[in-house]
């Protein structure tokens, strides 16, 4: 009981000290205690890839968009106007038109950046699952488990290009947003143009190759229908101007190269390709959270199943879904809605700490590698700080032991 009572006293004491050198007191830490803990940041996980039968995370709860459906249904019942806001009415979004510019500004200069990086920092991928990798050499880790891969899981290493890092996901471009949707039979009538691009042309860009609507009086909804009142379409522009049969046909023409067939040089591009890296991942940043921004307006729909996106506030019609029970719903897509994910799908890669090593990652350090997305690798590989933002997906906290020291880790 003595040696209690003047535990508790010296622990009473060491509380005090500790409070009057101004630490705060963490939530879980005991008053009478006379433990002090230091909070460092824990390494987030990445998100788990999804099996071919699960369906992607819906952004708002089942049970909301059901009761959104009912009070709807009751909206439409009732023969009296619906007062619809931009952009829902046909109207642009006049605070939002400089951001589209912005968007579509960053990820041209994105682009640019990422094509002239490419040539100094190699980009492999996986011939067999797809996975890629930024840096010189590829990595060792067996991960490759798909079916025809080999029987040692390990990946078969093949040159890539931007397309790898950075894949583009498109969209139907729409002349009228608040129009219908695109029906099977215009599949191959209608262009495909990226769907960021789409999200901009709709937000204010205006790009000639691509015409679209722009009304200067909004459209009325009347017991669930949608009334215009202008003319159908502007006399400078037909209704068939925008239609392109051959735009759908055009593919990127990807080079396969050899795995040996360029040397790096670090050393060189941590010199001059250091600003350009900055600059880079400004672009990258600003393009997601502009982007992010727009669709909290502009609705994008994508498809539960597959990597199928449409712009726009409803998806199209096309029975192109290949995906789980895609019999069940005659080929057409599960529509829900988007993620910036889904508009920009990040391809994560593993994290180099040390790309002037010039050694592989190796299988049986896997579990102390942090992994980023590829092209804010590809900047950090040529100089650009990466911030905070990704710090806990890097693992900074965690230091990467000798191979012959692993197993002593607790």
């Amino acid at each position: 009981m003595v040696l209690a009572r003047r535990a508790k006293i010296v622990g009473n004491l060491l509380w005090r000290a500790v409070q009057d050198s101004g630490f705060k007191q963490p939530s879980d830490v005991n008053k009478h205690s006379c433990q002090c803990y230091v909070t460092v940041p824990e390494s987030s996980e990445l998100p788990k890839k999804l099996k071919t039968s699960e369906r992607k995370p819906l952004v708002r709860s089942i049970n909301e968009l059901k009761r959104e459906a009912r009070q709807k249904k009751k909206d439409r019942q009732k023969v009296h106007e619906i007062i619809l806001e931009p952009p829902e009415n046909g109207m642009l979004v006049k605070q939002l038109i400089p951001v589209a510019h912005e968007v579509c500004a960053a990820r041209h200069e994105l682009l640019s950046i990422v094509s002239r990086l490419v040539k100094h920092i190699a980009i492999y991928t996986c011939s067999l699952c797809g996975e890629a990798h930024v840096g010189h050499p590829p990595h060792k880790i067996k991960s490759c488990n798909v079916r025809g891969s080999l029987s040692s899981k390990q990946h078969s290493w093949v040159r890539g290009g931007v397309e790898h890092i950075l894949p583009t996901v498109e969209s139907f471009h729409l002349y009228d947003r608040v129009g219908r949707a695109v029906s099977h039979n215009e599949m191959l009538q209608v262009d495909r143009i990226p769907a960021i691009v789409e999200l901009c042309v709709q937000a204010g860009v205006d790009i000639p190759e691509y015409p679209t609507r722009r009304r200067a009086f909004p459209v009325y909804c009347l017991a669930g229908r949608i009334i215009d009142f202008e003319k159908r379409f502007p006399k400078d522009i037909s209704p068939t101007e925008h239609i392109d049969a051959s735009g759908f046909w055009h593919e990127i023409k990807r080079v396969n190269r050899g795995v040996n067939s360029m040397e790096l040089y670090y050393n060189d591009i941590q010199g001059f390709g250091a600003p350009l890296a900055v600059k880079g991942l400004k672009a990258w940043e600003k393009m997601c959270t502009g982007a992010s921004k727009l669709m909290e307006k502009f609705a994008v729909q994508t498809c539960g199943y597959c990597p199928e996106v449409q712009v726009g506030p409803k998806g199209h019609r096309v029975r192109n879904c290949q995906a789980f029970k895609h019999q069940m719903r005659d080929g057409q897509h599960a529509w829900q809605e988007a993620t910036i994910n889904d508009l920009v799908p990040p391809v994560y890669v593993y994290h180099i700490q040390d790309p002037q090593s010039n050694e592989p990652l190796v299988n049986g350090l896997k579990r102390y590698y942090g992994m980023l997305p590829a092209v804010v690798e590809l900047f950090a590989q040529a100089g650009a700080p990466v911030g905070k933002k990704y710090g806990s997906t890097m693992r900074k906290d965690v230091v990467i032991p000798k191979l012959d020291e692993a197993k002593w880790v607790v």
